[in-house]
């Protein structure tokens, strides 16, 4: 029986070679693989994480502090003139959702990348975490299958928590796959969108 997200991993490996990351994690969206990133930095520092505040940008996405939040973290605002990345200070974990250019990865991180239709390597949806970490790469492959081991048995797989229900169609793989293979090596960032401001929305306060 053919594999059918044979053409994932395909995609991944292509997303490393044009990056420069050892690692890609596909998702199905940048807002996801955000959550997952920095789900796994509270598993592995459980006593520090406890209450932990992480700090961004007041201008940008709604659903990035959603996604902090989710993690398990409190939130903090700062003035920030962005372009293209910021970083979730002071987690090595970026988001990089207006940028998508050859050679960017930046080593050490985990650098969240977005396939929105409005973006430079664009499809329905989608989204990667790319980084160099190898611990880290099969918690966050297992983070988005429901917790369970791909190929393995779900009789017998001791499946892990937190996860989620996240894994990349194997379609939206496919014309990635082939948008990839033609995409420019130098892309100029995305103009920052007209954000709200996030620090004066109540439910983030």
């Amino acid at each position: 029986m053919a594999d059918p997200h044979k053409v994932t991993r395909d995609f991944e490996a292509a997303m490393c070679e044009y990056t420069g990351a050892r690692y890609a994690v596909t998702t199905t969206s940048c807002t996801q693989a955000i959550l997952m990133a920095l789900a796994w930095f509270k598993g592995q520092w459980p006593n520090r994480c406890m209450d932990c505040a992480l700090e961004m940008p007041r201008l940008s996405y709604v659903g990035v502090p959603a996604s902090i939040r989710n993690a398990g973290y409190e939130v903090r605002f700062r003035d920030e003139d962005w372009q293209g990345e910021y970083r979730f200070d002071p987690l090595p974990v970026w988001d990089s959702a207006r940028r998508f250019t050859g050679g960017m990865f930046l080593p050490g991180a985990m650098q969240c990348v977005s396939f929105h239709a409005s973006k430079i390597l664009a499809d329905t949806q989608g989204g990667a975490i790319l980084h160099d970490n190898h611990e880290a790469d099969g918690w966050l492959r297992r983070a988005r299958f429901d917790g369970r081991t791909e190929g393995a048995d779900p009789k017998t797989d001791q499946v892990q928590w937190p996860s989620w229900h996240a894994y990349m169609s194997p379609d939206v793989a496919a014309r990635l796959l082939w948008k990839l293979s033609v995409l420019p090596k130098h892309n100029a960032d995305l103009p920052r969108s007209d954000y709200p401001d996030l620090s004066l929305m109540e439910c983030f306060k």
